[in-house]
């Protein structure tokens, strides 16, 4: 068995590894950037849920557990849940696993995972640089809209690979640019106009409009979609795929081999 790395020691990632370019608007170094994650989830973890339905028109819930069944997630999986945030894509999960499945959630945002009310669920402060948990001992793992926050995407994927049984599936849901200059355009103004005025009227923290504004610029700035399926490859997956809903909802998913 190999013991996770010390979370709090973490060495800074290198350019060529971080999910994004430096945005220097929000953060300077990556240890600075670690730090504005923390306080701005922390900060805006009580409202999120309520934006998020907003914003989804209440979809949120049906796409999250289409994609996991799409990813092959079954009745009495053993579930990784990296960067739980406050349980929505858990809550699905937990749906299709039923009574004899058993999932862990992982998050570095104590305030996020505060949100979470689910039953049974086992919550673990910690990054996907370095998971909390033994080689092996998963059979799925699921990430939802947190790979742009990551500070290291190979460290992860390997961290992915190493807690996966063979054979085990893991599947990662982002949102990405769209491929046209018009798709991206507008949901661009969507993201950086609209929706922090959204979460404005109905949040009274001023912290979650801006956290919405950098959602866009992390999406904007991303690692485009074929240099994430290169790093889950190089990881050691196989069967990597991405599969994409409406232009933006990309869904990558890969398997542990035997």
């Amino acid at each position: 068995m190999t013991p996770h790395r010390p979370d709090a020691e973490a060495p800074a990632a290198d350019a060529a590894h971080l999910p994004h370019p430096p945005l220097h608007a929000y953060y300077g170094d990556e240890a600075d950037h670690q730090r504005f994650l923390r306080r701005i989830f922390d900060d805006t973890a009580p409202d999120y849920d309520r934006i998020e339905r907003v914003l989804a028109l209440g979809s949120g819930p049906w796409y999250r557990r289409m994609a996991l069944q799409r990813a092959g997630l079954a009745a009495a999986d053993r579930v990784l849940d990296v960067g739980i945030g406050t349980g929505l894509v858990a809550r699905e999960a937990l749906g299709l696993i039923g009574p004899g499945g058993r999932l862990t959630g992982v998050d570095p945002s104590p305030g996020m995972m505060g949100q979470v009310d689910l039953p049974g669920v086992e919550l673990l402060q910690g990054r996907a640089e370095s998971l909390p948990r033994d080689d092996a001992s998963c059979d799925f793992l699921s990430m939802g809209y947190a790979l742009r926050h990551v500070g290291d995407v190979p460290a992860a994927f390997a961290e992915f690979h190493r807690v996966l049984r063979p054979g085990g599936r893991v599947l990662v849901l982002e949102i990405s640019k769209p491929a046209s200059r018009g798709g991206t355009l507008l949901l661009k103004a969507y993201m950086r106009a609209l929706v922090p005025l959204i979460a404005r009227v109905v949040s009274r923290r001023r912290d979650t409009a801006r956290l919405w504004r950098y959602y866009w610029d992390t999406i904007e700035a991303c690692i485009p979609p074929a240099r994430i399926v290169a790093a889950l490859e190089a990881a050691g997956f196989t069967q990597v795929r991405r599969h994409v809903e409406l232009g933006i909802f990309s869904e990558y998913t890969a398997v542990r081999p035997h």
